[in-house]
């Protein structure tokens, strides 16, 4: 059993020592026993005794006892410092306050206690202030004992229960989530609904929340789900990438709870439920045809709740966020975060990574290399080691490529310039029969790029002979009915782009007459063959 110098330390100790005090103090000044006999009575030790009756003497009590005293204002009585006279009053501190003020950066009791002081040079001395702000924190919920700084810490969580709306079409109910927020210091509370759980919800929901606080705290407090954790440890927890690159671009930090201690996030588990008390339940028979309609409705709702006074402390968690929260909390950048996933990926021998089944090049000296890819709603950037070596629009959909042309060596370079358009753009302003023949190339190939080769042949040899000398043999290979590069080079070769092209003979010259040989007629039966069967000459 405790000694009476140490006073009760709990429930059961304190309900079986004020039996025996009440037991001792009857058989002193009712029975008149000595202090001996009271000891063997009651079973406890001489001085023990001896220590309750001095208490008794010191704190004025006399037996009987007032009738309407309880346990808990005897042991407020009788275990009061020798130096905490009864009947001389000492004003209290303000409990409440003290807890609030605990919150500011750099704010402790032996502080709160010297300010008291000054306002109540007859108060309590410092242990006695601190032992009674203590009895009045054990008043409070279990989960509300921590004591948070302002703009430190925000607890981000979603609600189990869950909100739903309809679908206007088919009439089918869909559960959605409940993404709840609160600041450490003042819980101010935000809550929106999300499609899912899923990283970009979980992401544009943070980016939403920070915006209604007006600024962001210095660490975000999440629980141990995939979006925000990858890998969940006690000691050293893997972060998601793109969670950390969100927190990163407020200047914040991220950490978890543990896993399986709910009380480290005590604050967001409170406000959950506050959250389902008075949204959900207030929403729970209207019907919602669309996330941004069930929204409006609960961000109506957010602004009572953050206003409505709080029983413990009597003010509003509003009035506690612009007093404590809001003065600290960082100012946001002045560009909005646009939430980013990120890939791992390896660069193939063309010099592009697959990310989402589209391919995106990298300068060519990193094949084989491992890269990051971040990806946004607009852009997938490409980071090696932290630093970006490269940045395209995002793709959508399946098998389309983004090559910029300086990630390519020299000689894929100089081929992939051209396109079909600009190779026809080139050969008009040589000439329409060069423009005429480039297109026919292109034309006979099943795909064009087979033709880009024979473009180019001709584009050298253009600058070689001229653009005149060119579209004369480009008209004359037109002309003989063979579009090709080897043609026009033949012609260019032999000077026949020098020829009329009205000189040269428009109809091949008429067989010569031989016995052996068939004309037209022979076939419509006009004429009989001449044929000679004259036998060979004999030896």
């Amino acid at each position: 059993m405790p000694s009476a110098k140490e006073g009760p330390t709990d429930m059961t100790t304190e309900r079986l020592l004020m039996r025996q005090v009440r037991e001792i103090l009857r058989l002193k000044y009712e029975q008149h026993l000595p202090h001996r006999a009271i000891a063997l009575a009651c079973g406890v030790g001489l001085g023990t005794v001896s220590a309750y009756c001095q208490r008794a003497r010191q704190a004025g009590l006399t037996w009987p006892l007032p009738a309407d005293w309880d346990d808990g204002q005897l042991e407020g009585r009788l275990f009061q410092r020798v130096g905490d006279v009864v009947g001389v009053p000492r004003p209290l501190p303000d409990m409440a306050w003290v807890h609030q003020e605990l919150k500011r950066a750099g704010v402790t009791l032996q502080r709160l206690w010297l300010e008291y002081l000054e306002r109540q040079p007859e108060g309590y001395r410092y242990s006695q202030f601190c032992l009674h702000y203590r009895r009045w924190a054990r008043t409070l919920a279990p989960t509300m004992r921590q004591v948070h700084r302002a703009g430190e810490k925000v607890f981000v969580d979603f609600s189990g229960k869950k909100p739903s709306i309809i679908d206007a079409a088919t009439g089918e109910l869909t559960a959605v989530e409940l993404f709840v927020g609160a600041l450490g210091a003042s819980s101010y509370v935000y809550a929106e609904a999300c499609p899912s759980q899923a990283l970009v919800h979980w992401i544009s929901a943070h980016v939403r929340m920070v915006e209604y606080f007006q600024g962001c705290p210095a660490i975000f407090v999440p629980d141990n789900l995939l979006s925000g954790v990858t890998q969940a440890c006690r000691y050293e927890p893997i972060i998601n990438r793109t969670y950390l690159d969100f927190a990163q671009f407020y200047g914040a930090a991220v950490v978890p709870a543990r896993s399986g201690h709910a009380r480290d996030k005590a604050v967001v588990e409170a406000n959950v439920l506050v959250a389902q008390r008075w949204i959900l339940a207030a929403v729970r028979n209207h019907r919602f045809f669309s996330l941004a309609e069930l929204n409006t409705a609960i961000w109506v709702l957010l602004d009572v709740l953050n206003g409505r006074l709080r029983k413990n402390l009597g003010v509003s968690r509003r009035e506690l966020f612009e007093q404590l929260d809001r003065p600290t909390l960082r100012p946001l950048p002045t560009t909005r975060y646009e939430v980013a996933e990120w890939r791992d990926a390896t660069v193939n021998i063309d010099y592009h990574v697959a990310v989402e089944h589209n391919y995106y090049s990298v300068p060519y000296q990193l094949l084989h290399q491992r890269v990051e890819a971040r990806l946004t709603a607009a852009t997938a950037e490409l980071f090696l080691k932290g630093r970006r070596v490269a940045s395209h629009r995002r793709l959508w959909g399946r098998g389309q490529y983004a090559t910029d042309p300086a990630h390519m060596p020299h000689a894929h370079r100089a081929h992939a310039e051209w396109t079909p358009s600009r190779l026809i753009a080139w050969a008009e302003t040589t000439g329409p029969a060069t423009a005429q023949l480039v297109t026919a190339i292109l034309a006979t190939k099943p795909h064009p790029e087979q033709g880009y080769r024979a473009c180019l042949g001709i584009m050298r040899l253009s600058k070689a002979a001229g653009a005149a000398r060119m579209d004369a043999a480009c008209a004359r290979a037109l002309h003989l009915g063979a579009p090709s590069y080897r043609t026009v080079q033949n012609i260019l070769s032999s000077g026949l782009d020098r020829v009329p092209a009205e000189s040269a003979p428009s109809e091949p010259p008429p067989l010569p007459a031989h016995p052996n040989i068939r004309g037209s007629a022979y076939y419509t039966g006009e004429e009989a063959p001449q044929c000679s069967l004259t036998p060979p000459p004999t030896r």
